[in-house]
């Protein structure tokens, strides 16, 4: 109870870390459309690792009411942890469409957009370790390169966008599911730059 109770720093830099991986994982199980594999197989994936970041997330709430002290303040731990979760729901969200409209397979620009979305997954694993080192610059670097991919995804998202309900030839229906499926790949790169808001924000609160 004692050592609950006292303040670890490892241990919520090491749940941040443990969301990052959780990004990461549901990335790339998202991106497994594009090689084939079934909406249903590829949302029950995503599905199983949202329920485990959620987890985490309740994990860190039960750990902030226990402890007197945190490594940085309790709101930037509670809204980066949050953050980082809200990118995951969206990408779930994301395979739930696909699979519930039944989407066949991908489109280019919804292939692009889980590329660039894998990108800033893995580089916010690769570099949310920096916060527990005190790398402030490295955080600050991390998140102009993250900015930088949304929008990237961002210009795909409105050509696509555009594309859709400029062309003559495409159905309401299929317009309807495939404006879906991006508007969540679009939210889901949204929330990965409030994430390096968030980052930016640490690093000259604490840099």
């Amino acid at each position: 109870m004692v050592r609950w109770l006292l303040p670890r720093e490892d241990v919520f830099y090491g749940l941040i870390e443990q969301q990052g991986a959780l990004l990461d994982e549901a990335a790339r199980a998202l991106a497994q459309l594009a090689a084939g594999v079934a909406p249903e197989r590829v949302h029950e994936a995503v599905r199983e690792i949202e329920h485990r970041a959620d987890a985490i997330v309740h994990e860190v709430e039960d750990r902030l009411a226990a402890v007197f002290v945190t490594p940085i303040d309790r709101e930037d731990i509670q809204g980066l942890v949050s953050a980082l979760d809200d990118i995951i729901d969206y990408i779930n969200l994301t395979a739930r469409t696909l699979a519930l409209y039944g989407v066949p397979q991908p489109t280019q620009p919804m292939i692009v957009m889980m590329q660039v979305l894998v990108q800033a997954a893995e580089l916010l694993r690769d570099e949310l370790p920096a916060l527990g080192r005190h790398d402030y610059a490295r955080l600050i670097a991390a998140g102009r390169v993250i900015k930088q991919r949304e929008k990237e995804g961002d210009r795909v998202f409105r050509a696509a966008l555009s594309q859709l309900f400029h062309d003559p030839a495409i159905d309401a229906k299929t317009l309807l599911r495939e404006k879906e499926v991006l508007e969540g790949l679009e939210l889901a790169l949204d929330k990965c730059e409030t994430v390096a808001e968030r980052l930016k924000h640490l690093a000259v609160k604490h840099g």
